[in-house]
């Protein structure tokens, strides 16, 4: 009998001579390596017939074991062929050797000797470990081999391939490792004598196949992945290598991010197979007893762990499900992602572990309770610090929706939750809140609308009926508590499937759905009788559904206000999700949705493609429809509602899809049907609305209106038009869009009834007062797009416009009232009238101005294509050299350039001629310009009539905005109404017009730029917002100097109105992005304005902190550090100090920042007095030793002493001075009282003179005369409870030569402050005896 085969620690180990010569080993080994080809080849026919043609133990035998050892040793460098014949050799003998130990067992009945039945037993264990051990060897080299030549060949990729003769190595390994598989799962324990196999042989299979389990190559092999799940479940459950297999799978899942996935899903296999959970809950309390703190450091670990923790939920939930409270004290751990993980294993265990029905009444509770729990924990989650927690916890709550997992008792507390983080800070977060709404009303259980009033009215007929059913029922009432909201439920929570479709039911019969036809007087027929649900019961159990699906629906309406300010958010995820939500509220008919997304138009005009994409999407969905009479519909009505903003918005969208083909000729057809009133039913409202979108389209596709001139004459300025005075205006804009051949063909066939209906408009007084500037605007606009010459058409409107309003006198008689203040000839029917007029006039010169610049460009145009025909003309070389010298002479000469002066010339004279004149001929709107100037002077006029001021100042603005001399002439006019106007109408246009004027004439218009700033602080909230956005536009697009006053617009940050806040940081955003950032520049003078206005802290903090948040570069930062702290030296105010302190500490710090801060220390030093200055220093400090290296450390350090000690000086400095100035103070205020006192007691001294010369003359009075006449002269105005122990220790303080401060009747509270008052005592006396002694004298 061959000796027993022991497993080595490597292969080699198998040469070594064993000491007690117990065990096979390699005696004879054969170098494979030096053998020719043809010699290994025979060698290995040898080896293969040996293990074939002879037993199954002959592996035993020395001589065939020192060959497959030698082969097995040097597999790698074997050709393909003998590989391939000495694995097929081994693998089959091991698949024929697993099948004889039953036959072994069987043996063991049947056979009274067991001495051959033991030699049995033996030999096929030692087979079955020399089998094994080969072939996992053979794996562990070929797979070694792989890898190597694997990277050989990454490194030599690009260079020429050669032909290499490889054998298929993949389904021989999943075949080996399938057989070692099947033979761990065999009855092995008769071979090894017990349930516990050899530990050198379980040992050495585990651990190859972990190693195995490292290589995701591997892994993606179906079958051998199958086999190494199968060995590591086997070993682990049947065999009981629990504590090992643990530590490789913690190993492997802390190490290997791919191997996650495939080791939950081994040990959820052996759970399975082997009906024994032991290796998972194992590997789940070592999780649970791994410390938190841990995986802080080890991200990566973390992470895999809590993916292998969710994917174990997903495949074994009830076992979860029972282990899972050792995991939720990581919930207090500081690792967001286990925190993540535990959510998802949570998310998991409440759909899947408690779905079985079966069990007993105890059973069912604890479950029903256990998962109320969890649920509770997933809703506390929603609050997690981190924002990557909540954001996955709200993912899981969509995935538990979409489950059907939440009960209707919770599904009101998820939606208001997730509606609350609707307004968290986080992105991610607010993604998810939006994505688990849409979710929660794709997955609703109340039906398929959610309108507040179909709930409310259903509730209450159903109420009605409860209370019907109530009375029939007194014992059972009186009998029986009132079911609550969780009587309804189901154990698991769940809605009983009766009262859902019964509420379905209710929805679809009370209202109708947006995809019903609206059918009224049928609502109102069923809404009488509800349908019969059942019992008492029931009827409460619908109740409280409908309840909750009122709830719902009143948290979703809720939520609009928050989208639509989501829509405006910087994040482009915000938006998308946003308008998604909104495009799913819609569709449930959620109170408030149809008003919100017609917010959405504004956003077409965003620079983030996705957002566009997503406006774009969501308004085919919303209004594109199939038939095309209701997309017709769908616009028009949209048109009809929309804001000036809005239809610029719907034009761009409108022009895209009809590019894209998306509004198609049929839909275009139907707004022509619209508009010609051929659809019944059709309003004048609706006509204007369908030629508005008409308009639209024309933009991208002018020969839309072409087909139809006549149809805009006739309905847009016939009778229809005194119905909607709208349409006008909207004719007058689909006469401007017509294409030139539309256009020549208008005015052969209608020109001059056209311009005839036109001139009535202007001049005209049936158009409403709010309509007919709009009116007039468009019309005046038309005229000068298509008649040949606009400016007679123009005179003859102007001047019956004017004979219009001074019907009644004169125009020379109006001239000299109006110079005279004569203001009683205008009525209000003047007034109106003068009003239409100036506006008029003025866009007419404004239109006048345009045209001019248009026929200037048209000239150049036509002169350069003349140019380049000519040019082009010239076919011979000849002619082409002439031209090119003529070309040269001209430009020698500047006859070129002297044409385009030309031109430039006859455009100044033109436009100046407009307004001023350039002739000794009248002109008519100068003379215009002129009474208009005079009457704008007139301001007690104007204050009676402030709409006349309106279109007076606005007349002027626009003649200004003409006519240089004239602007500057009435600067100061406008400067005076723009800050003195009472109508904040007035003073708003005036703001606006500042801007054209500062863009047309700059020159005139700098000296005045701090009046422009001083609109901002205008007490009109519309002139604030009006001066924000004009000078925002000139400086951005640099039409203005960035000047001192630029403090103006940082105080705007602190707005109280969020409109006018909003536009000064979007102003300032947009600034920081030009050149090189100027807010670098400006922000010290910012700083030094701000700090010297009557500001709050607080707000001047907030503009500060966003003024410093909006530079980013670390060079710029530094250099901030140095100008700041040379600030300090040139102020003395503390406020000042406080305030620069406050700004360096909102930088951020880099170490040549706090080097260059150290640096600085004399010109701050004398500001650390202050203790919330060096509260900022010390901030600073903070800050910077977060980030410093240990030398930089060290001098922060040095500095924070340097700080501190500087600060204790100064304070005990200041405190010093403070001490001597009240000591001053006290001195003054005792010479005075000494003098008050010496000036009554005269009369008494002149009267007893002889007192006087005994005090004078006696010695000791005159030794100690200071303190007596100081103690009589306190004597006189003391009243105080002290005066009898002042005078009995008087005769001591004499004798001890000083002056007992009680002597004063004053308290001190110091040895200076006495000492003080001793000075003071002694001068005062000095002055009494000087003063005794003139008297006496």
């Amino acid at each position: 009998m061959a000796p027993p085969f022991v497993f080595p620690q490597i292969l080699r180990a198998l040469e070594e001579d064993p000491e007690d010569n117990h065990r096979l080993f390699a005696l004879n080994p054969v170098d494979v390596t030096h053998l020719r080809p043809s010699d290994l080849e025979e060698f290995v026919k040898g080896v293969s017939f040996d293990l074939s043609d002879r037993e199954l133990f002959c592996i035993e035998d020395q001589d065939v074991f020192d060959r497959v050892y030698s082969l097995v040793r040097s597999f790698f460098s074997l050709p393909p062929i003998c590989k391939c014949n000495l694995v097929e050799s081994l693998r089959s003998n091991l698949s024929v050797l697993l099948p004889n130990v039953d036959s072994i067992s069987r043996s063991v009945q049947d056979q009274e000797d067991e001495v051959p039945i033991i030699d049995r037993i033996t030999s096929h264990r030692n087979a079955l470990k020399i089998y094994t051990f080969f072939l996992l060897t053979i794996i562990m080299t070929e797979e070694s081999h792989t890898s190597s030549v694997d990277s050989i060949k990454l490194a030599a990729r690009g260079k020429k391939k050669q032909t290499v003769q490889s054998w298929n190595w993949e389904p021989q390994r999943g075949r080996m490792l399938t057989l070692i598989a099947n033979s761990l799962e065999i009855n092995l324990s008769l071979l090894f004598g017990s349930s516990d196999l050899d530990e050198n042989y379980l040992s050495f299979i585990v651990k190859n196949s972990f190693s195995l389990f490292e290589n995701a190559a591997i892994l993606k092999d179906a079958e051998a992945k199958d086999a190494l799940c199968r060995i590591i479940g086997a070993s682990a459950t049947k065999y009981r290598y629990i504590v090992q297999s643990c530590a490789s799978i913690m190993h492997l899942i802390h190490k290997y991010d791919f191997a996650v996935v495939h080791v939950a899903d081994a040990v959820a296999r052996a759970e399975s197979k082997y009906s024994d959970g032991t290796l998972a809950v194992t590997i789940i309390r070592d999780i649970g007893r791994t410390d938190p703190k841990s995986y802080i450091k080890d991200t990566v670990g973390a992470d895999n762990v809590g993916r292998f923790l969710v994917e174990l939920a997903d495949r074994l939930p009830k076992l979860m499900s029972t282990n899972v409270g050792v995991l939720v004290p990581h919930f207090g751990g500081e690792s967001y992602k286990i925190r993540n993980a535990l959510v998802g294993v949570l998310g998991k265990l409440v759909a899947k572990a408690f779905n079985d029905a079966e069990g007993d009444v105890s059973s069912k509770s604890l479950r029903l309770r256990t998962k109320q729990a969890m649920m509770e924990i997933l809703l506390e989650r929603c609050r997690d610090v981190s924002a990557y927690t909540r954001s996955r916890v709200l993912q899981v709550w969509a995935e538990l929706c979409e489950e059907h997992s939440v009960s209707i008792g919770l599904w009101n507390e998820v939606a208001s939750i997730s509606a609350g983080r609707l307004e968290d800070k986080s992105a991610i977060v607010r993604k998810s809140a939006l994505n688990l709404l849409i979710t929660m009303l794709q997955h609703n259980p109340f039906g398929p609308q959610l309108r507040i009033a179909s709930f409310e009215a259903t509730l209450e007929q159903y109420k009605r009926k409860l209370n019907e059913l109530e009375p029939s029922l007194p014992t059972e009432d009186t009998s029986k508590e009132p079911t609550s909201d969780g009587d309804s439920c189901s154990g698991d929570g769940e809605i009983d499937d009766l009262h859902l479709e019964a509420t379905n039911k209710m929805h679809q019969d009370s209202l109708p759905d947006s995809c019903q036809p609206d059918n009224g007087e049928e609502i109102s027929e069923k809404d009488v009788s509800v349908p019969d649900i059942g019992n008492l019961e029931q009827t409460k159990a619908l109740i409280a559904s409908l309840e909750a699906g009122l709830r719902f629906s009143k948290c979703m309406s809720a939520s609009m206000p928050i989208l639509v300010q989501l829509m405006a958010s910087s994040s482009a995820s915000d938006v998308e999700n946003s308008i998604l939500l909104l495009m799913r509220c819609k569709q449930f008919q959620i109170d408030g949705a149809e008003a919100c997304l017609r917010k959405i138009l504004p956003l077409a005009f965003s620079q983030d493609k996705s957002i566009y994409e997503a406006v774009e999407n969501a308004f085919i969905s919303i209004y594109i429809r199939k038939n095309p009479i209701d997309t017709a519909k769908q616009l028009l009505n949209l048109a009809i509602d929309s804001n000036i903003g809005d239809q610029a918005a719907l034009e761009f969208i409108v022009n895209a899809l009809v590019s894209k083909g998306e509004i198609s000729s049929s839909t275009t057809s139907a707004l022509w049907d619209f508009f010609c009133f051929n659809i019944n039913g059709t309003t004048a409202e609706q006509s204007r609305g369908a030629l508005s979108i008409l308009c639209m389209a024309a933009k991208s596709s002018p020969r839309i209106l072409g087909s139809h001139i006549q149809d805009i004459i006739d309905i847009g300025f016939g009778r229809w038009a005194k119905v909607e005075p709208l349409l006008a205006r909207t004719a007058c804009t689909a006469i401007q869009r017509l294409s030139e051949e539309d256009k020549k063909k208008l005015l052969l066939s209608s020109g001059s009834r056209l311009f005839g209906i036109l001139e009535s408009l202007i001049t005209g007084n049936w158009l409403p007062e709010n309509i007919y500037y709009a009116t007039a605007d468009k019309a005046i606009s038309a005229i000068y797009m298509i008649h040949p010459t606009p400016e007679t058409l123009a005179s003859t409107i102007i001047k019956k416009s004017l004979s219009t309003v001074f019907d009644v006198v004169g125009q020379d008689q109006a001239q000299n009232d109006t110079d005279d203040n004569n203001v009683d000839i205008l009525t209000p029917v003047q007034v109106a009238k003068l009003s239409r007029f100036l506006f008029a006039v003025s866009h007419i010169a404004m239109n006048q101005l345009v045209y001019i610049e248009s026929c200037i460009q048209k000239i150049r145009r036509q002169k350069t294509r003349k140019d380049k025909a000519a040019a082009e003309s010239q076919s011979t070389d000849e002619n082409l050299g002439d031209t090119q010298e003529k070309s040269g002479i001209n430009a020698e000469l500047g006859l070129a350039a002297s044409d385009d002066a030309l031109l430039d010339t006859l455009a100044e004279r033109a436009e100046r001629e407009i307004v001023s004149g350039g002739s000794n001929e009248k002109n008519l709107i100068g003379d215009c310009a002129t009474f208009l100037s005079k009457l704008c002077r007139n301001f007690s006029l104007l204050q009676k009539h402030p709409e006349l001021q309106a279109s007076a100042m606005l007349a002027l603005c626009r003649f200004m905005i003409i006519d240089a001399s004239f602007c500057e002439s009435n600067l100061q006019l406008l400067f005076t109404v723009v800050e003195n106007a009472p109508s904040e109408v007035v003073r708003s246009n005036c703001t606006l017009s500042l801007g054209d004027l500062a863009v047309r004439f700059p020159n005139l218009l700098e000296p005045w730029t701090e009046n422009m700033y001083a609109r901002l602080r205008d007490p009109s909230v519309s002139v604030r917002k009006n001066a924000v956005l004009v000078l925002s536009h000139l400086i951005l697009n640099d039409m203005m100097k960035v000047k001192g006053h630029i403090n103006e617009m940082a105080i705007c940050i602190e707005d109280d109105v969020e409109r006018i806040s909003s536009l000064a940081k979007l102003f300032f955003h947009e600034l920081s992005k030009k050149g090189s950032n100027p807010i670098y520049n400006l922000l010290p003078d910012i700083l030094g304005q701000l700090s010297s206005r009557n500001l709050k802290r607080e707000s001047f903090c907030n503009v500060m902190q966003f003024l410093i948040g909006s530079i980013k570069k670390d060079k710029q930062m530094e250099a901030l550090v140095e100008k700041l702290c040379n600030r300090f030296s040139g102020v003395t105010d503390g406020k000042q100090w406080e305030y620069i302190s406050y700004s360096l500490s909102l930088l951020t710090f880099t170490e040549k920042g706090i080097k260059k801060l150290i640096e600085s220390f004399k010109s701050y030093e004398h500001a650390l007095a202050e203790d919330l200055v060096t509260e900022n220093f010390r901030s600073i400090i903070n800050k910077g030793k977060k980030f410093a290296k240990p030398e930089l450390k060290a001098c922060i350090e040095e500095f924070e002493e340097k700080v501190n000690k500087f600060h204790m000086e100064k304070k005990e400095q200041e405190e010093t001075a403070r001490n001597a100035e009240v000591h001053r103070e006290k001195a003054k205020t005792m010479e005075s009282l000494a003098v008050l006192s010496k000036v009554k007691e005269e009369p008494v001294e002149e009267y007893d003179e002889d007192v006087s010369d005994s005090e004078i003359v006696n010695p000791s009075m005159e030794k100690s005369g200071g303190n007596s006449i100081a103690t009589d002269s306190e004597e006189e105005p003391s009243h105080s409870e002290e005066e009898p122990s002042d005078s009995e220790e008087e005769p001591d303080s004499e004798q001890c030569g000083t002056t007992n401060p009680r002597s004063l009747n004053q308290k001190t509270r110091g040895g200076e402050e006495g000492e003080s008052e001793s000075k003071s005592t002694e001068s005062s006396s000095s002055i009494r005896r000087n003063l005794r002694s003139g008297s006496r004298s």
